[in-house]
């Protein structure tokens, strides 16, 4: 059995790693960050929500294999991710409780051995992307400088939360342009719409930390807003849907787009409603909800392939 102090703070007590894995694959298991795959999803969501919008906009199903593809590079990336970031983060890890625990700074993997499992993610990834219309290697390889950059942004900026969001949704962009071999106005803004839906929900997950933060002498932007982030949150949540609304606008989507549209914006209102700044435990279960909060967005995206009555008047 696992002792309880093995299992990360961040992970659900019944993770698979933890419980099944074997116990020399758990550090590279928990490198990657497979004992929380709540962040798999957030990666992966954008990049298929990217793939809905083309779909719609073009009147067909998204395609499964190519949904596949970006699972597979969204969690090979963030894997890759987590790793680099640990890999620069190591020594302010070692001084917040929520991380000290992570395989580089408790010693179970070697910075030089994280390098490796990073290079070798980052081969598999660019091996699927290489499968993908020129506009999308462009864009995979371009996101580089967004995700080398990120682990720096807490120190030089009160809002790293923002540049996640740039980096994350980034996959909106690769999804569509994989989909299409094309850019446009509908994909710009469901990106826009995922920067600040990123923005929201990693304040809300930042707010685990606010104390260790502050200790380290590092930024984010729960530290920054305060006894005002819940406030702050629900701001950046109704810009998301706003934008969101936009893209599926611009972009023609039919009717059904709505109902499940209007679901994802209350999932988000309730979300800043019941944030508590002081409450760290009930932060993270709100910030892991915005899986399912992605995937009701992506699912309102198909359904806006569906325009009722308007497609049978043009086919007249």
């Amino acid at each position: 059995m696992t002792a309880p102090s093995d299992i990360l703070p961040d992970a659900a007590p019944t993770n698979w790693v933890d419980r099944h894995a074997p116990a020399a694959l758990r550090p590279w298991l928990k490198l990657g960050r497979f004992d929380r795959p709540a962040g798999i999803w957030l990666l992966m969501l954008p990049g298929w929500q990217g793939i809905a919008l083309a779909a719609a906009i073009k009147g067909h199903w998204p395609d499964p294999l190519l949904l596949a593809e970006v699972l597979v590079g969204a969690t090979l990336m963030r894997s890759a991710g987590c790793a680099y970031n640990d890999i620069v983060d190591r020594e302010v890890d070692a001084k917040v409780a929520r991380t000290a625990m992570r395989p580089i700074p408790s010693g179970q993997i070697s910075v030089k051995q994280a390098w490796a499992f990073v290079a070798g993610c980052c081969a598999l990834s660019l091996a699927i992307l290489l499968t993908m219309p020129l506009i999308a290697i462009g864009l995979g390889v371009g996101s580089l400088a967004l995700v080398g950059a990120y682990p720096f942004m807490k120190r030089i900026t009160w809002w790293p939360q923002a540049w996640l969001g740039l980096t994350f949704n980034w996959g909106a962009l690769l999804g569509y342009a994989a989909a299409t071999g094309t850019l446009g106005w509908p994909p710009v803004l469901l990106y826009a719409s995922g920067v600040f839906w990123t923005l929201g929900y990693d304040t809300i997950y930042a707010v685990q930390d606010l104390e260790d933060d502050a200790l380290a002498g590092v930024k984010s932007s729960a530290l920054r807003l305060g006894a005002a982030a819940p406030q702050a949150v629900l701001g950046f949540y109704v810009a998301a849907f706003v934008l969101a609304l936009a893209a599926a606008w611009v972009g023609g989507l039919g009717p059904l787009f709505l109902p499940l549209a209007a679901l994802f914006g209350v999932h988000l209102s309730r979300q800043a409603a019941a944030l508590d700044v002081t409450d760290g435990a009930g932060a993270l279960k709100l910030f892991q909800s915005n899986s399912l909060a992605g995937l009701i967005l992506a699912l309102a995206l198909t359904a806006g392939l569906w325009k009722g009555p308007v497609d049978a008047l043009t086919r007249l």
